[in-house]
């Protein structure tokens, strides 16, 4: 996996990113496990709460579309107009939807720190996941 390239296709799709209120614009990358690409960005809403975040979106067009095998996930993000400086990790949120579509323990997740790839695994944010028995 190209940790630069997936962080690269996050930066394109912060481009569309909607944040009128926040200002702060992030995109995401998902990777599949046969390697492509499903880009998402934070879609904000004056309410607040139906607000979507770029990792959400991401999986949402991926799971729509059949897809079921994800590796990893590259987030950008910042103030509007501004190249990502600190990494923009996933909201608590977002780490329990994703963890919830992988193995959490292998599926990577790579954030951008002073213009380098930082990877880190969903288990090491998100240590101890919350699952429904079915």
């Amino acid at each position: 996996m190209d940790n630069e390239w997936l962080i690269s296709e996050a930066k394109k799709a912060r481009e569309n990113a909607y944040a009128p209120y926040s200002g702060f614009t992030v995109g995401a990358a998902l990777l599949t496990k046969d390697g492509k690409i499903y880009r998402g960005c934070n879609i904000e809403s004056s309410v607040f709460s139906p607000s979507l975040c770029a990792e959400r979106v991401a999986l949402a067009k991926a799971i729509s579309e059949g897809e079921k095998d994800f590796v990893a996930i590259a987030i950008v993000g910042a103030p509007s107009g501004e190249a990502p400086v600190e990494p923009c990790y996933p909201c608590g949120v977002c780490r329990q939807v994703l963890s919830e579509h992988v193995d959490i323990s292998a599926f990577a997740v790579v954030v951008e720190e002073e213009g380098e790839a930082r990877v880190c695994t969903l288990a090491d944010l998100l240590p101890r996941a919350f699952v429904f028995e079915k």
